[in-house]
């Protein structure tokens, strides 16, 4: 099973875009809603996905620790993903 980290906004429709795919295709995954998130914590969690995309943009999904998809690209997650 591939380990899924899922950066998104709660108000963003392409983050809810691709939830409902991850949803779809059963994919385990941690998400973590950057907007809803306060203080270090909120801090802690950008540095984080900023190390996989520096422009820090939403949807940001991360697969095993090496592969990311930044956007909604469901071509690409098929192609990570394994699907």
């Amino acid at each position: 099973m591939k380990k899924v980290r899922f950066f998104a906004l709660s108000t963003c429709g392409w983050c809810k875009k691709t939830k409902r795919f991850l949803d779809a295709h059963d994919v385990n995954y941690e998400i973590d809603y950057v907007d809803l998130l306060r203080g270090a914590e909120r801090a802690r969690v950008m540095a984080e996905m900023e190390r996989w995309n520096p422009r820090r943009t939403f949807p940001t999904v991360v697969v095993d620790d090496s592969e990311v998809v930044v956007g909604f690209k469901e071509d690409r997650l098929r192609e990570v993903l394994g699907l």
